[in-house]
């Protein structure tokens, strides 16, 4: 078996959770996106959002965090258990990244990421891609962010 082998089209994998504080979206809003809604908490009440919530940025910062973690994680358990490194390649890019509900201060965010297709590179021997869906869903089972992406990964 390989690495490639263990990526099960249609199997979920949880990424991990994220606590967005109210410090945290301000600390993030006022470097990267610093409108109303996301750095005071009185104007983001009278904004469409209805308080204060974390920049769209700021929860796939966060997703990306924990899929690196994950990922690692992954990968460190397969050599210790006697395998080869295998290849990770990186990901040529993403679509339909949404954001469907805000991340308000408090909301407790948990991300999987669900594997749609995998198949091997036409143009690069060695090689293949894993589309996957990636999905963020808060404590109340609301979807809160999603995004379909492709990551390359060695298959030998």
């Amino acid at each position: 078996m390989t690495f490639w082998d263990t990526f099960v089209v249609g199997e979920p994998l949880v990424l991990g959770s994220h606590l967005f504080t109210a410090e945290d979206i301000v600390r993030f809003a006022r470097q990267y996106d610093p409108q109303a809604f996301h750095v005071d908490a009185e104007a983001a009440k009278a904004s469409v959002l209805g308080g204060l919530c974390a920049s769209g940025w700021h929860t796939a910062a966060a997703c990306m965090r924990l899929n690196v973690d994950y990922r690692y994680g992954r990968l460190k358990a397969w050599i210790e258990a006697g395998n080869a490194a295998p290849r990770i390649g990186p990901s040529p890019g993403f679509k339909n990244m949404r954001w469907p509900k805000p991340v308000f201060a408090g909301d407790t965010i948990t991300f999987t990421q669900t594997v749609t297709e995998k198949r091997v590179s036409d143009s690069r021997p060695g090689w293949g891609l894993l589309s996957f869906t990636t999905l963020g869903v808060n404590q109340d089972g609301a979807k809160v962010f999603t995004f379909d992406g492709v990551a390359f990964q060695g298959t030998d």
